[in-house]
Order: structure tokens, then C-alpha cells, then sequence
């Protein structure tokens, strides 16, 4: 992985993604897939409050930004889906 390199996200409604850094893309990645393997479904909240305590310490920039544009980037990917008829929505993976 080149230094500085971007990632196009994708966005689950077809609107415009948004270039971001492809290392800070896998960490917060990681981070919502370890909550979900661990939880099975999370809402936003709790995606965003765990992104913050695996990364305290270890990430430059604004988690909850990050996490909401990867999200929808892995629900664009149909790595994770959202659950419906929960409020607030849910979102578990879709391999499980």
C-alpha cells in the first residue's frame, strides 16, 4: 500500500463516493467488522463509539465522519446491510 494512497467509496444509493485514505478506510473497516463479528448487529452509534476505543490513541481525524462514509461504503459493497424496520437502523453483515 503506497503512502497517501485513496480509495474511491461507494455509496448503497448510487450518489457520488468520496476519495479517502485508503489506510484510514481499512482501519475504521476493521474496526466495524470486528464490532459486528463480535455483536453479530450494531446501530451507528455503537459502530462509531467501538471505532473510537479499538482506534483511541492510534487514528488522525474524525471517527464518526470516517465511519458513517465507510459504512455506506460496505453497504454499497453488500459486505454489511442495514436491518429493516429498526430505529434507529441497524446493520449486521451479510455473510453470517
Amino acid at each position: 500500500m503506497a503512502e497517501n494512497e485513496k480509495i474511491m467509496t461507494l455509496h448503497p444509493q448510487g450518489k457520488q463516493g468520496t476519495r479517502i485514505d485508503l489506510k484510514k478506510c481499512e482501519q475504521i473497516k476493521s474496526a466495524i467488522l470486528t464490532t459486528l463479528n463480535e455483536f453479530n448487529e450494531a446501530t451507528l452509534n455503537d459502530l462509531v463509539a467501538s471505532a473510537e476505543e479499538i482506534l483511541r490513541g492510534s487514528f488522525d481525524g474524525k471517527v464518526v465522519w470516517y465511519v458513517v462514509t465507510v459504512k455506506l461504503d460496505l453497504e454499497a459493497r453488500k459486505v454489511i446491510e442495514r436491518i429493516p424496520k429498526t430505529s434507529p437502523h441497524r446493520v449486521k453483515r451479510t455473510d453470517i
